[in-house]
């Protein structure tokens, strides 16, 4: 038995959800319209403002997609309606990060300055030199951009430089000890 696929999914006011031909579903909310096709062989039932998704039998396979695509589902509904963020801070001496035009310019300590092209669908704030605000609809899309900034530079283990995620707790080591 899932439990996360047999909890019932809220649909908030000014999103709309509908379903398609072969399990197509379109979310439309204030923040952008998101769609995705999930396996046709779970059944997806909008009864007023909430949202259920149930499996036709108790095979493996359809066990593990129930929970998942529920999840999605909901993810879908909450970007549509509030986003998704990721905040990053830089730390080290000479690290730093810049908006120009369209692309994110960090200067990471190479002898060169890293850009990333935005993807479509997200914002790139730099409210200031040390932190990045990623924000979209897309949870997906989101996260993976956050995740390919913070690789240019893991906050390392021994001084705590590199790029991280806000809030984010990095385990120090000591380093070596003077006789």
């Amino acid at each position: 038995m899932s439990r996360i696929g047999n909890k019932i999914i809220p649909i908030p006011t000014g999103v709309e959800v509908t379903v398609g031909a072969v399990n197509e579903i379109k979310v439309k909310g204030p923040k952008g319209e998101l769609t995705r096709q999930f396996n046709e062989t779970l059944g997806f039932e909008i009864e007023g403002t909430e949202i259920t998704v149930t499996r036709p039998n108790e095979e493996k396979f359809t066990k593990m997609i129930h929970g998942t695509s529920r999840a999605l589902l909901n993810n879908m509904i909450i970007g549509v309606s509030e986003g998704y963020t990721k905040e990053l801070e830089i730390i080290g001496v000479g690290y730093r990060a810049a908006k120009q035009g369209t692309k994110l310019v960090l200067s990471a300590g190479y002898s060169h300055p890293v850009e990333f092209e935005t993807p479509e669908g997200l914002t790139v704030e730099v409210p200031t030199q040390t932190s990045v605000v990623i924000s979209g609809i897309n949870k997906q899309v989101v996260g993976e951009f956050a995740a390919n900034v913070r690789k240019v530079r893991p906050p390392e283990p021994y001084k705590g430089k590199g790029i991280r995620y806000k809030g984010e707790h990095v385990r120090r080591k000591e380093g070596k000890k003077a006789k």
